[in-house]
């Protein structure tokens, strides 16, 4: 039997990436999982399929805060409430603070921090007790680097969400706690970086390679499941010892 056997989930972008992987680490280790995608419908599809049918994709668009509230509703009505939130779904433009727009820098805000709040307010409510809320923050939070302002900004803020969600839900024995990733090999990190970028990154890593999605699901996994029921209110960075 898994460790998360009987449990629920909802993952946030699980698509592709690093969402993908958790979603199916978590259902590998027993869990039923609805997870979030915007547009990429095929990519959710595979997911779903590779998962036998364990995993339940549900479009929505977290650009608009009513979409998450809509995400919520409906992974509580496919799975019969829900045990675990995972926050993974971001967006992360690279470019420079004069250069940022108020109509971009509000899509960010709102996709990465805002989408959050909203989901950790509806499981404060609707978690059930000795439930798991997990939320993927960044490295750039601690890491500054060219172009990545607003990106590092809206991660913050989920860090302190988050903390602060943890002594409020402490009570109840939910846990609350962020996973900062590393330079990990995705379609993200190859769009935000050069070729001499990740070079770099790869350098500065002391186990000497680009992380690995599943090096991060199996983060969010050990959260999620019983071995951590003593780890609230903090965030784990895992990265490889990439050197900040």
């Amino acid at each position: 039997m898994g460790a998360l056997e009987g449990r629920t989930a909802l993952v946030t972008g699980g698509s592709r990436g690093i969402g993908r992987a958790i979603v199916e680490r978590l259902v590998a280790d027993g869990a039923e999982v609805a997870f979030g995608y915007r547009a990429a419908k095929d990519a959710a599809d595979r997911t779903a399929e590779a998962c036998g049918g364990r995993a339940h994709p549900i479009q929505a668009d977290l650009a608009d805060p009513g979409q998450m509230r809509h995400l919520y509703a409906e992974a509580e009505r496919r799975l019969g409430g829900l045990d675990i939130l995972v926050n993974n779904a971001a967006i992360s433009p690279v470019k420079a603070i004069a250069d940022w727009t108020d109509e971009e820098y509000d899509h960010v805000m709102t996709v990465n921090a805002k989408s959050v709040f909203v989901a950790i307010g509806l499981a404060a409510r609707r978690l059930r007790d000795n439930g798991r809320i997990i939320s993927l923050s960044t490295l750039n939070t601690v890491l500054p680097a060219p172009g990545v302002a607003v990106y590092a900004a809206s991660k913050a803020a989920v860090e302190r969400f988050s903390s602060v969600a943890a002594r409020e839900l402490g009570p109840r024995g939910i846990t609350v706690n962020t996973v900062s990733p590393g330079a990990v090999d995705t379609d993200m990190l190859h769009g935000a970086n050069s070729p001499e970028g990740l070079q770099q990154a790869v350098a500065l890593t002391a186990l000497g390679r680009l992380g690995r999605p599943a090096d991060i699901a199996d983060v969010v996994a050990f959260l999620a499941g019983p071995d951590a029921r003593w780890i609230t209110g903090q965030n784990l960075r895992v990265s490889g010892g990439l050197v900040v």
